[in-house]
């Protein structure tokens, strides 16, 4: 499933985003952000990562450097 999302941001990138005339408030740009999220997590919280970037993606909040965080190691307890 990621690899086709990913397919998809590749192809929005390509053929639609050097289309528009406005850069994206924040570093990386939302589709980066999202192709990176979906390459370093699963599905459920990559789709969470990017709708909160997106929804964040307004005059209300200053743009800023925003990267997709890394995975937490599960921690095992020796308890």
């Amino acid at each position: 499933m990621n690899k086709t999302i990913i397919k998809l941001i590749e192809s929005y990138q390509k053929d639609v985003s050097p289309n528009w005339d406005f850069k994206c408030r924040h570093t990386p740009s939302c589709s980066n952000y999202a192709k990176e999220a979906y390459e370093k997590h699963n599905f459920l919280r990559a789709s969470f990562l990017t709708t909160k970037r997106l929804l964040s993606c307004n005059p209300l909040f200053k743009p800023s450097y925003d990267p997709v965080p890394d995975k937490k190691e599960k921690r095992k307890s020796n308890d």
